[in-house]
Formats: C-alpha cells, structure tokens, sequence
C-alpha cells in the first residue's frame, strides 16, 4: 500500500498514479492544444461562447477517483477525463454547432461518449450536457493515444448544475421528497427557458433577414421603424445624395458618422415606418440643403459629417412643424445630449432659416 495526497492506494492504483506523473507534462500539451484548437475554430465560425473551462486533473482528484474504482483501468490511458473541457453556450442549438466543431478538429470515440440530453429525466437538467470523448489529430504516437473529455452545456444548464451541488441535492443525504418535487419543478421551467431563448432568437434572426430583404427590394411600406430595420436602411445610404450635394458646396471630403442616434428623433416625429422616412427625405431635401448651404457657403469647412444632411432635414422639418426655437433645441439634445450652449447655434438657425420657401406660411401667421 501507498499513500497518495492523504489517501491510501493499493499498489495497482499507486501504478496508475505513478503512470499519470510521467504523463503530466504530455498532458499539459495536450490542455493547451486543444484549447487552441477550440478557441480558434469557434472564432472563425463566430461562435460567442460564454466560457471555455479546462484542466488537467489534480493528483487529489485522481486519487479519490482510483480509490473508488481503480481496479477497472488496466493503464492510465484507460482514464478518459485527465485533461477535461468543457464549453458553455448562451443557447441550446449552440451546443449542436459546438459538437460539429468537436467533430472536425478533433477525433471522437464515439463508443465512450454520450449524449445526456436523450435521457429526458425531468431532475436531471443540470446533467443534460453533451460529453465527447476526444483525441487529437496528431502524429506524436504519445499525445494521440490520450483520450480527453469535452462537455458542451448551455449557461442555463450550467447554473442548474452549479445549484444542485452547492445545495447537495445529488449529495449522500436524503433530501424530502417535497424538496426533490421543487427541484424537479424548476428543472422544469429551466429547461423551457432554455429551449425558449433559442426560439426567440432564431425568430429575431429570421425577422432581422425578412426586414433586410425588404429593404433591399424597397417594400418600405411593410418595413417598421426599429434598431433593426433602421440599421439595414443606412446600409442602402439614404441620405448620400443630399450629402453630396452639401459637400459640393466648398468640395468638402464626408467622413463617416453614425446615425443610430437620430432614430429616436424619427420615432419623436411619429414615423412608424421606413417608408416614412423615405417622405421625409423627399418632401425635405431641398430645404435641407438650403439651410446647410446657409450654414457652410461662407466658409472653408472641408470636412464634414456623414449625419449632416439628416441633421439638417431633422431641423427643417421641426421648423416646418412650428416648432421653431423648442423643436431646435429637441433636436440638439436628443443627437447630442442636454446642454445650456445651444441658444447661439439656435439663433443662428432661426435667423438662416427665415429665407426658406416655407417661412413665411408657417411663421408670419404666428
């Protein structure tokens, strides 16, 4: 008999763990390859994992685990978790792509490995990972005959796990039985909420390609004005034409800017869908211009803003509205925050504006 980290092995579990220190240093490469491996292959498939674990079992560990059962391994190779992995997803259908990433760069002996989440027991979501037994594809004989352990598991599913230990549900003591029905209630919805954020974003998926198809066929009528829809129409550059015509002015270079912000303001003037911004540039892209020639004619400016011709159709349209000095001042502060400095810019907007075609119907009257 051996003593090993406090606990006693027979002289055949001192072999193994002795085979296991000679190994240690082949294990340790195989850790760092395959994590290598994992992490760049979900890189290139765009693959957001919320966390990557991996170790290469402690002596303590393994020699618990061959005080328990250590006369069923013939050699240290016969141990398939001295490296372990496992791979967290935010959704269940990740874990699918994660397995067929497993399965091109790495060698799976299927024999050994298990599919957890076919077992359908209503406590056992916490348990419901899918488990690989891999090699790596290598051509050094000692690293290639090591086999290694991957779990795939969703963070739902890894919490759940997390709980169960902490709270000793799957201990050696005998919860009651109105304990175990709580937990198995809540296993339950745990892994409806699971299944339910993977729908949920497949639907936004499929919604996010319906809205950029129509977009790009220019149904706008069907189109409603969202993040997401806003985002797909500034990829057709709406307001380029009235950006060109701003920067001929002084043969100014546009340099990009983003227009996210303004969406809140379009929602503000009521448009409920693509199709109204698109009238709202027609119907206000002569003024616009007009009031950024005003702005910019007597100047040398010779770099201006992607945004400025919605800026300024912004501006045209509020002073349409007669909203004059108020609805200046809500443009100003919803694309660039409240501030007390904008009453010289305002004045100076109000005074330009008064040559536009529209000044006199909307503000004589007043």
């Amino acid at each position: 008999m051996s003593q090993t980290t406090n606990i006693i092995l027979d002289p055949h579990g001192e072999e193994l763990m002795q085979q296991f220190r000679a190994l240690l240093p082949s294990l340790k490469k195989i850790e760092k390859q395959a994590y290598n491996k994992v992490k760049k292959a979900l890189d290139e498939q765009g693959i957001y994992v919320t966390a990557i674990e991996h170790r290469v079992k402690s002596e303590s560990s393994l020699a618990g685990k061959l005080l328990l059962k250590g006369a069923k391994y013939h050699s240290i190779n016969d141990i398939t978790d001295l490296v372990g992995f496992r791979i967290i997803t935010f959704y269940s259908d990740d874990v699918d792509k994660v397995a067929i990433i497993a399965k091109k760069i790495f060698e799976i002996d299927w024999k050994e490995s298990v599919d957890k989440r076919k077992l359908h027991e209503l406590n056992s979501f916490g348990y419901n990972s899918l488990h690989y037994i891999c090699r790596l594809r290598t051509k050094d004989p000692v690293l290639k005959n090591v086999r290694f352990e991957l779990q795939m598991r969703t963070a739902l599913q890894h919490v759940w796990s997390t709980i169960e230990h902490d709270t000793g549900y799957k201990g050696n003591v005998k919860i009651l039985d109105e304990h175990r029905r709580q937990f198995s209630r809540l296993a339950g919805m745990l892994e409806l909420i699971d299944d339910e954020f993977s729908r949920l974003r497949n639907e936004i998926t499929e919604y996010r390609r319906n809205v950029q198809s129509l977009v790009q066929s220019g149904k706008l009528d069907d189109v409603a004005l969202t993040v997401d829809s806003f985002k797909s129409y500034l990829e057709t550059h709406p307001f380029d034409r009235l950006n060109q015509r701003i920067a001929s002015v002084n043969q100014a270079e546009i340099f990009p800017s983003s227009m996210m912000g303004f969406l809140p303001l379009l929602v503000s003037f009521g448009f409920e869908t693509l199709s109204d911004v698109n009238r709202f540039i027609k119907d206000n892209s002569e003024d616009a211009y007009q009031l950024a020639l005003a702005q910019i004619a007597l100047t040398d400016l010779d770099i201006l803003a992607e945004n400025i011709g919605l800026q300024n159709l912004c501006l045209v349209y509020v002073l349409k509205q007669g909203r004059g000095r108020e609805g200046l001042r809500d443009v100003y502060e919803t694309i660039n925050g409240k501030n007390n400095n904008y009453d010289v810019l305002i004045d100076m907007i109000m005074e330009m504006a008064k040559d536009l075609p529209f000044w006199d119907d909307v503000y004589k009257k007043v």
